[in-house]
């Protein structure tokens, strides 16, 4: 790497000013009265000589090489001010930048104290530990509720004195099933689950595998930390073959998936996509509750709203919590659930639709075109311009801004910066060939400024196979091209838009 002309005679000039002062020092025994020293630039002086080493914007863009386009907003965040724009207007996909959005609508719309309940409903009265009627496991639209949540709220049934049901386990989201996010992702991805108003572990199932002397042991279960409760609703089956590597069929009422062979190893494991929610939700309840002394029968779904007496109920963090959560671990599924519950809506398009609506209402955003919540689909359009003036009117200082993740600051060399005196939290987005940034940088000397960065080459994109779309071939070093010139971006901006 070259050095830079100016820091390389200023060095220069520095060992030959230290060396001179170790001569002058013993010439000099007795100090003189006053300082021999040169008077030292003024602070601002200093300032406009690092603001003329920056390099260009155009320059760090070209020097990515990404191809596709760039677009990208830098304003004051306080007053709104553009400082700084490369393509402000270009709609691109913002990928889960989009979720940021999101957390405003949910927040407006439900408040940040809400919280989401999954309830246990008799339909009978319970004798000598019998149920004399249904259970109901019954969802409130909760995107964060595990295993864990379903084995305690067992116990709590049985501490209540069911031990067993005379009737049916029934299940109940209260919406209808969306069954993918967005369809145009390869089936098998755990990322692009089904959505609904009773959710569990994210709407994934884990398969593992285990290569045996008969051929492959194959098990599937909803894991947490804690607990691996198997499951019924899916089944696994290995086939002869070697692409596609996996294959799924909703015959007979369950998710039933296929794997090849050739594709797998002596072991090994991966999420699935659930794409049957509440009835999986409801196979882990009748296996948890086994194991806490109460028999149930398998689910089946309710075909009305429940009603009977509320025998245990779970409450969900607040949507606060939850939100802060979905932006550091960008939870497709939560993002999902918090739009369609914000808006009410029946589908994820018409949901996105109303979100739209609000952006517009609220933030006079014109131009967005959004078709999902958490930014899955590549269809979503949206500017850096249009962006930043959600950040902006959200607030320097406002709740979003509050629950975005930190993002360490990297140096030139992509390294971390150890403790920083450019703060800056965002939210991230990653797609095959799209990569955008968007958030909030407090400068070292104290001014906030907001930020959003979309680099998209949506052609490469467009030109992938529906399989080749989970790790296509230089998709990773086109991201980390991506994320180093975001990188050196905000170091730009860091220096350039101090006060």
């Amino acid at each position: 790497m070259k050095k830079d002309a100016a820091v390389t005679k200023f060095g220069r000039r520095a060992v030959l000013g230290f060396l001179m002062f170790g001569v002058a020092e013993a010439a000099l025994a007795n100090a003189p009265a006053t300082s021999l020293r040169p008077a030292q630039k003024p602070r601002g002086a200093v300032k406009q000589a690092a603001k003329r080493t920056v390099q260009g914007a155009d320059a760090l863009i070209k020097d990515a090489n990404l191809g596709g386009k760039v677009g990208f907003v830098v304003a004051d965040a306080r007053t709104g001010q553009v400082l700084e724009a490369h393509n402000p207007q270009a709609t691109l996909p913002p990928a889960s930048v989009m979720k940021a959005l999101t957390t405003l609508y949910a927040l407006d719309r439900m408040g940040a104290g809400r919280r989401f309940k999954t309830q246990l409903i008799a339909t009978g009265p319970v004798k000598n530990g019998v149920l004399r009627g249904d259970l109901i496991l019954k969802g409130g639209g909760d995107p964060t509720l595990t295993s864990d949540d379903l084995n305690a709220m067992a116990g709590r049934l049985k501490a209540a004195g069911v031990t067993s049901v005379r009737g049916k386990l029934r299940v109940h989201g209260g919406m209808s099933v969306i069954d993918q996010i967005d369809r145009e992702q390869p089936e098998h991805v755990g990322y692009n689950p089904a959505v609904a108003g009773l959710n569990l572990n994210y709407n994934r199932v884990y398969l593992d595998w285990r290569r045996t002397s008969n051929g492959y042991a194959l098990k599937m279960d909803g894991r947490t930390n804690k607990i691996r409760p198997g499951v019924g609703f899916a089944k696994t089956t290995v086939a002869a073959r070697s692409l596609p590597v996996f294959k799924y069929s909703g015959q007979g009422g369950k998710d039933n998936w296929s794997v090849a062979n050739k594709a797998l190893g002596k072991a090994g494991g991966r999420w699935l996509p659930v794409r049957r929610p509440e009835i999986y939700a409801g196979d882990v309840l009748q296996t948890v509750a086994r194991s806490n002394g109460v028999t149930l029968p398998f689910p089946v779904k309710s075909s009305g709203a429940p009603r009977g007496k509320v025998l245990v109920e779970h409450n969900s963090a607040e949507v606060g919590v939850i939100a802060r959560d979905m932006l550091k671990f960008s939870t497709n599924l939560t993002a999902e659930v918090l739009g369609l519950q914000a808006s009410g809506a029946g589908t994820i398009r018409a949901s996105a639709r109303s979100m739209t609506d609000w952006l517009k209402s609220k933030h006079g955003i014109q131009k967005a075109k959004l078709v999902d919540h958490s930014g899955l689909g590549d269809a979503s359009q949206l500017s850096a311009q249009e962006m930043v003036k959600t950040l902006v009117g959200a607030g320097a200082n406002g709740q979003l801004r509050s629950i975005l993740k930190f993002i360490p600051v990297r140096d030139n060399d992509h390294k971390v910066v150890q403790n920083s005196a450019t703060k800056v939290v965002a939210k991230t987005g990653t797609l095959n060939f799209v990569s955008a940034l968007a958030g909030y940088i407090r400068t070292p000397d104290g001014r906030d400024l907001a930020f959003a960065m979309f680099m998209a080459d949506v052609p490469r994109r467009k030109a992938l196979k529906k399989s080749e779309r989970e790790s296509p071939r230089g998709s990773r070093s086109w991201n980390g091209r991506a994320k180093r010139l975001q990188s050196k971006l905000i170091n730009r901006w860091a220096v350039l838009h101090s006060s």
